[in-house]
């Protein structure tokens, strides 16, 4: 079938129609009034000929006179992906040539640079996209514009927003003239600009019932004719809104912090990390005296904090509490959610979100005791901690007698709590006190940028110890050099793995760190010791520093002498000015070089178990693969642990539901932007704050190492194959562990996301290189090869 009438295409022939023409379809059979037209199918474009007599009928069907000739990609207008402008649309179109001249730019149209790009950037084959074509009966318009039935700029669903413009539509969409803007929140609006109330009306009445028909947010074309008639050009999934949090029958509204930046992840977990994540989170924070519920919203963790909110005790501490691991964007949403009314404490709030009384009193008895015993005696504290650890991994390890699917999920679901954690936790939690307190106690006396110094270079940290025998590995290439420099990371894993590659000394590395990796607190994320990329391509990185000055052992050595300078000569200026307060943030200070390093070893010691369980569950897969039950072993990453023991137990099949999830997974990965906070209203909390005042060429962040570097940038999303120039400036939205061998050739760093005393800051300052951290927008604001100074003081980033 070459042409077919609009009022014949349904959401099932998007194969065959396009997404325009599927929904246009829809819209006729609901009863919507849509102009008149036909559809010239994806068949004929696969032929690559254009049915010209079907064409002509069908146009003088119409009564030959105008017509808009528009795209319909089979790949457009998708609930993931909507190709808003990507493909040509001709208007006005008048006559059989024009109207054959019209169909064939808009096939064109399916290869211009930017529908590439596009499709490029979704992940999109090239090949599989087919370019069908609407034709319909023009509509003179006395006023257009779109609709969204959701805000799109601030994500409330509870809210519509209108443009419109005198004229054709297209001047709205095409940005080309000043359009009149409307915000649709249930109340009754006077007269004003091109649109009337009862105009606005009717639009918000029709974006109700579309939505209610799609059953999702809708971005709707409209136009209204010289008689005031609405007609419907367009209706399609707003693709760009983050998705809403779940609904808890719990009082509205909500409030959810984003918790994954504090691991350095925005991209989704996988359902089965998920539902490890956050047992253990919760747990975590129960452990600090805490309740706090964790909630997927769009494969992220977000902390339901409304309680915290609500409760007088806690919420006169939240904003504080959130400066060491969350952060100044993190803390700005909250001071705004705290000063909302409908978050305004009510009777009984009071001890909301805090831990039974006899559980808080125990938990403040652990602490105090954990707490005085690494003040006093840190050396020891720290041994206890690595004792600790070295327990933990080899408990973790499964018996040798696991022989079946059933006996390996028994295991799984046997485990419980691991041993130690007060011998972990409390060493850290010191540390961190140590680090952060003498801000605020030297609060006029030294600067912000002489203790991030003082913190820099600290000894004892796991991640340092990884990078640094990275290092180490690279020096020791020989021979080996140009294989690693010139062979891509996939290539040398690939050939480490069959046993083919020379001894470089990866097998010792990867016994030591091959349990980590990139996003590695997520079960359903490769380790290292599977896929050995990320490792090959910071080795290769690595081998391009060729100024000894430059390697991280002298620059690591730089920041620690440097912080040992600045400690002593920061002790006895405050001690001069403030005796009583300068003895006390010199001895934090001391602790902190002692005991503030350890910051890492606790995910690190936690990722033995994880290793282990990750393990176990693809051997699980191995066998339900095998039994036809999955498509292949890591698909269990797909399911739950209720879900393996139905398929384990029942043989139940679970390939759509996997495929499915590995759809919304795929399309949440390429989502660039992820909330701060929302609300449960979906609005994202940081769009409707006050804007902070641009400066010339200057984006304002947060300092988090000191230092000015200039150099060029480079933006990267995926640590697993970036090449790195030194003295090239590192941009991200947020690391974790798996990005710091990159900081060995970066000059500095700039994220999106982050907090002082988080991964990516402390790795930075300890290796002497400047960090700014929240700057908004930093991976799209900055280019790869522009050139940028980077102010860690400052907390500013310069693009010249």
């Amino acid at each position: 079938m070459h042409v077919m009438a609009l009022s014949e295409a349904t959401a099932e022939m998007v194969d065959l129609v396009g997404g325009k023409a599927a929904g246009l379809g829809e819209l006729i059979r609901r009863g919507e009034r849509v102009p008149e037209g036909f559809c010239v199918t994806a068949e004929a474009h696969r032929l690559g000929v254009i049915p010209e007599a079907e064409i002509v009928a069908a146009y003088e069907r119409l009564g030959a006179g105008p017509v808009a000739v528009r795209s319909s990609a089979t790949a457009e207008d998708l609930p993931e992906a909507s190709f808003a402008g990507q493909q040509d649309t001709v208007l006005n179109v008048t006559g059989t040539s024009d109207l054959i001249a019209a169909i064939r730019k808009c096939w064109d149209s399916l290869h211009t640079v930017r529908a590439t790009a596009y499709r490029d950037a979704r992940q999109i084959d090239h090949q599989a996209v087919r370019m069908a074509v609407v034709v319909q009966r023009m509509v003179a318009p006395s006023v257009a514009g779109v609709l969204f039935t959701a805000n799109p700029v601030t994500g409330r669903r509870d809210e519509m927003a209108v443009d419109a413009a005198p004229g054709l539509g297209t001047t709205v969409v095409d940005g080309a003239v000043t359009v009149d803007h409307y915000v649709l929140d249930g109340v009754t609006r006077a007269d004003g600009g091109c649109l009337t109330s009862a105009h606005l009306a009717e639009l918000r009445a029709t974006g109700e019932r579309l939505q209610g028909h799609f059953g999702c947010p809708q971005d709707v074309e409209w136009a209204f004719d010289g008689d005031g008639v609405l007609w419907l050009l367009q209706s399609r999934p707003i693709t760009s809104l983050f998705p809403l949090p779940p609904e808890t029958g719990k009082p509205l509204p909500r409030v959810y912090l984003e918790f994954g930046h504090v691991q350095g992840m925005l991209q989704p977990v996988t359902p089965m990390g998920m539902s490890t994540l956050q047992s253990h989170i919760a747990a975590m924070l129960a452990s600090l005296g805490v309740r706090v519920e964790i909630v997927d919203i769009g494969g992220r963790l977000y902390g339901d904090l409304t309680e915290l909110a609500r409760s007088r005790s806690s919420r006169k501490r939240l904003v504080k509490l959130l400066a060491v691991d969350f952060g100044p964007r993190a803390q700005a949403v909250m001071q705004h959610v705290l000063a909302d009314p409908r978050f305004a404490p009510t009777k009984g709030s009071t001890e909301r979100g805090a831990a039974p009384g006899a559980a808080s009193l125990r938990t403040a008895g652990r602490a105090v005791v954990g707490i005085v015993r690494a003040l006093a005696r840190p050396d020891a504290a720290r041994i206890r901690m690595f004792r600790a650890i070295e327990e933990m991994k080899v408990g973790s390890a499964a018996p040798a007698d696991l022989r079946t699917a059933a006996d390996r999920l028994r295991f799984l679901q046997a485990r419980g709590s691991e041993n130690g954690a007060d011998a972990i936790m409390w060493p850290i939690v010191t540390g961190m006190l140590a680090a952060a307190l003498p801000a605020s106690l030297l609060k006029g006396v030294a600067s912000p940028d002489e203790i991030h110094t003082v913190l820099g270079g600290m000894p004892h940290n796991v991640t340092i110890e990884m990078n640094l025998a990275l290092w180490r590995l690279a020096q020791g290439a020989g021979e080996h050099r140009q294989l690693l420099l010139d062979t891509p990371p996939d290539e040398l894993a690939a050939r480490y793995l069959r046993g083919t590659l020379p001894d470089v000394g990866m097998d010792g590395f990867l016994d030591a760190y091959g349990h980590r990796g990139v996003a590695e607190v997520d079960l359903g994320v490769p380790r290292w010791a599977e896929d050995p990329a990320p490792v090959f391509a910071a080795i290769a990185n690595y081998l391009r520093v060729t100024d000894p000055q430059q390697g991280p052992d002298r620059r690591f050595q730089r920041a620690a002498a440097a912080a040992e300078a600045a400690l002593e000569e920061l002790i006895r200026r405050a001690r001069r000015r403030r005796p009583l307060r300068g003895t006390i943030a010199g001895f934090l200070l001391r602790r902190a070089r002692s005991l503030a390093g350890l910051r890492e070893a606790g995910k690190f010691a936690g990722l033995y178990p994880l290793r282990e369980t990750r393990r176990q569950l693809l051997l699980i897969g191995a066998d339900l693969h095998g039994a036809g039950l999955l498509e292949q072993p890591d698909d269990i990453m797909f399911l739950t642990l209720d879900e393996v023991h139905a398929a384990v137990h029942r043989s139940i099949d679970h390939r759509v539901t996997v495929a499915a999830r590995r759809a919304v997974h795929r399309r949440e990965s390429r989502r660039r932007a992820v909330p701060v906070a929302l609300l449960s209203d979906g609005t994202d909390v940081e769009t409707v704050l006050p804007a902070a005042p641009a400066l010339d060429g200057t984006i304002v962040g947060v300092g988090a190492s000191a230092g000015r570097v200039t150099g060029p940038a480079r933006v990267v999303h995926d640590p697993a194959t970036a090449h790195i120039e030194p003295g090239e400036i590192l941009v991200a939205a947020t690391t974790d562990p798996g990005w710091t061998p990159l900081f060995l050739t970066a000059s500095a760093l700039i994220t999106e996301t982050g907090a002082v005393m988080a991964h990516g800051p402390t790795v930075a300052r300890e290796y002497g290189i400047p960090a700014v951290i929240c700057v908004p927008d930093a991976t799209r604001t900055i280019s790869t090869g522009q050139l940028v100074t980077v102010d860690g003081g400052a907390g500013t980033v310069t693009v010249h």
